[in-house]
C-alpha cells in the first residue's frame, strides 16, 4: 500500500519543503566555515496587471513554519539517500533558528520593493527559508488582494453584500484551497464553502444545494420540498437546473405551500445580471438573491454596471486561483552580509532584477483626513519620519508577535482600503501609489553599485 503521507507535508518532513540548492547552499556554507549574518528581503519588483496595491496575507503561517520546522527522521533518511554528508544531517536535526524578522503585518498595503519580510540570521539559516517564505506569502496575499478588490467593488457600487469564498474545488491542492479561504478573509470576505478551512481558521461556513440534488429528484419542485424539509428556514435553493425564472417560481411556491421562510435562491447560470432582475421581482424582500458562476471583481463592476441584483455572490475559481493574474512573483534576495564583523549591503546588479541593498524600514504618511499619501523607503537606520510600517515578529530565534484574531486582520484590510487613494483602487489601470527612496538608501545604492562594478573590473 502506498505511504497514507504521500503528497502531504507532515512534521516528519516539514524541513523538506524548501528547493534541493537551498539545501546544497546551506551544506557548502557549513563545509566551507562561511557562515556570516546576512539579511535577506522578500517583495515584488512589480504589481500584477491591474493591481495598485498588494494586501499582506500568510504571515501567521510563515511563522509557524520557523516555529514548527524540524528535520525528522524520515526527512534525514531522505537526505542520506540524496547524497548529503552525515555531519550536515545531523547539524539539521539540532536546527535552531537564532535570528531576528521583521514584516508587515497582514492585512497591510504593500507596494514595489517594499520588504513583506526581511530576515536576519546566520547565512546557513536565513537562506533556508526562501522556498516557505515565498510560498505563503506570496500565495496568501495574492488571494488576499483579489478578494479586497471584490469586496472593495462591493462596498463603492453595491449595498455592502455578502461575499462567500466557493474556490477550494479548483485551487491548486487542497493545501492552497485551505490558504485561499483564509487569504479571502483576509481580504474582505465573510466566510467560505469549504468545511475543513472553516474548522482551522474558524470562518464561517457557508454551504447551499447542487444541481445533481435537484436532478436526483427529477423536478424542482419534488428537490425543493425534499430539502426544505430538511433544512427549514436554512434553506437556499438552486433554480437554475432547468428553468431559472420558473425554479424561481416553484421555490416561492414551495415556501407558502408549506409556510416555511425559505431564506433565498441561488442563481449560477446565464445571464446573470438579467436573471437576478427577473428572479428578484418574482420573490419577496425576504428572500435572498444569491449569485454564482464566474464571480470576479470585473464581474461584480459589470453586474453593478448593468443593474444586477443580488443580496450575495459566490466567487470560486476566478478567487483561488486568482485567474487574471496568478502570481505576485515575489523574490527573497540578499540585500546585506557581514564583513569584518559587520553587515555590509549587498545588491544584484542583474539588468530588469537590480536590488536595493541593506536592511530596511517602510514609512508611510497620511495626508490631512488621514488617507495615506505617500510611502518611503529607507534604510532601517534611516530616520525620514512617518509610520514605520514594519514590525518586530522574531527576536533571537523566539517570536515576539502577538498574532491578531483573522477578524482584527479583516478590519485592518477595510482600514488600509479605506485609506488608499481611490484612484489605486481602480479595478483597471490603477494609478502608480507614490514610493520614493530614502536620501541614505539612495546613496548607499550609488555607493555599492560601484564598489560592486570595480570589483569586477579588477
Amino acid at each position: 500500500m502506498r505511504d497514507p503521507n504521500f503528497g502531504y507535508v507532515d512534521p516528519e518532513t516539514l524541513g523538506l519543503f524548501t528547493d534541493r540548492y537551498e539545501l546544497t547552499m546551506l551544506q557548502g556554507y557549513r563545509e566551507t566555515g562561511h557562515t556570516p549574518e546576512a539579511t535577506f528581503s522578500l517583495y515584488v519588483r512589480s504589481l500584477p496587471t491591474n493591481r495598485g496595491y498588494v494586501v499582506a496575507a500568510g504571515l501567521e503561517q510563515a511563522l509557524a513554519y520557523l516555529e514548527d520546522l524540524r528535520f525528522g527522521e524520515r526527512a534525514l533518511r531522505a537526505l542520506r539517500e540524496d547524497g548529503f554528508s552525515e555531519a550536515f544531517c545531523e547539524y539539521l536535526a539540532d536546527f535552531e533558528f537564532t535570528g531576528d524578522v521583521r514584516a508587515m503585518p497582514e492585512g497591510t498595503a504593500v507596494f514595489p520593493n517594499e520588504p513583506l519580510l526581511e530576515v536576519t540570521a546566520p547565512i546557513d539559516q536565513a537562506q533556508l527559508f526562501e522556498t516557505v517564505f515565498i510560498n505563503q506569502l506570496g500565495f496568501q496575499s495574492l488571494i488576499a488582494t483579489k478578494a479586497a478588490r471584490m469586496r472593495d467593488v462591493v462596498r463603492r457600487r453595491g449595498d455592502d453584500q455578502t461575499l462567500v469564498e466557493f474556490g477550494s474545488r479548483r485551487a491548486h491542492g487542497t493545501d492552497a484551497g485551505l490558504k485561499a479561504a483564509r487569504a479571502a478573509y483576509v481580504g474582505g470576505f465573510d466566510g467560505t464553502s469549504n468545511v475543513a478551512a472553516g474548522e482551522a481558521f474558524d470562518v464561517p461556513v457557508f454551504g447551499t444545494m447542487a444541481h445533481s440534488w435537484i436532478q436526483s429528484f427529477g423536478n424542482d419542485r419534488d428537490a425543493f420540498e425534499a430539502f426544505v424539509d430538511v433544512y427549514g428556514e436554512d434553506s437556499i435553493l438552486l433554480v437554475d437546473t432547468y428553468d431559472t425564472v420558473a425554479g424561481a417560481e416553484t421555490a416561492l411556491a414551495v415556501a407558502r405551500e408549506t409556510g416555511v421562510d425559505v431564506r433565498g435562491v441561488r442563481l449560477d447560470s446565464g445571464d446573470l445580471v438579467a436573471l437576478s432582475k427577473a428572479v428578484r421581482e418574482r420573490l419577496p424582500d425576504e428572500m435572498e438573491v444569491f449569485v454564482s458562476s464566474g464571480v470576479d471583481e470585473f464581474f461584480l463592476e459589470e453586474f453593478f454596471e448593468r443593474g444586477g441584483v443580488a443580496d450575495g455572490f459566490g466567487p470560486g475559481t476566478a478567487l483561488s486561483t486568482s485567474a487574471d493574474a496568478p502570481t505576485l512573483n515575489p523574490v527573497y534576495k540578499l540585500v546585506a552580509v557581514e564583513e569584518d564583523g559587520e553587515l555590509q549591503p549587498s545588491m544584484k546588479l542583474s539588468a530588469g532584477k537590480a536590488s536595493y541593498p541593506g536592511a530596511k524600514r517602510v514609512h508611510r504618511f497620511r495626508d490631512d483626513d488621514g488617507g495615506f499619501d505617500r510611502d518611503v523607503l529607507a534604510l532601517a537606520d534611516e530616520d525620514v519620519g512617518g509610520e514605520d510600517v514594519l514590525v518586530d515578529v522574531v527576536r533571537d530565534g523566539e517570536v515576539v508577535y502577538d498574532a491578531p484574531s483573522l477578524e482584527d486582520v479583516r478590519d485592518r484590510t477595510r482600514e488600509t482600503l479605506a485609506a488608499l487613494p481611490e484612484d489605486v483602487r481602480a479595478i483597471t489601470n490603477p494609478a502608480s501609489y507614490p514610493v520614493s527612496i530614502g536620501d541614505d538608501l539612495a546613496a548607499t545604492t550609488d555607493r555599492t553599485e560601484a564598489a560592486l562594478e570595480a570589483r569586477m573590473e579588477q
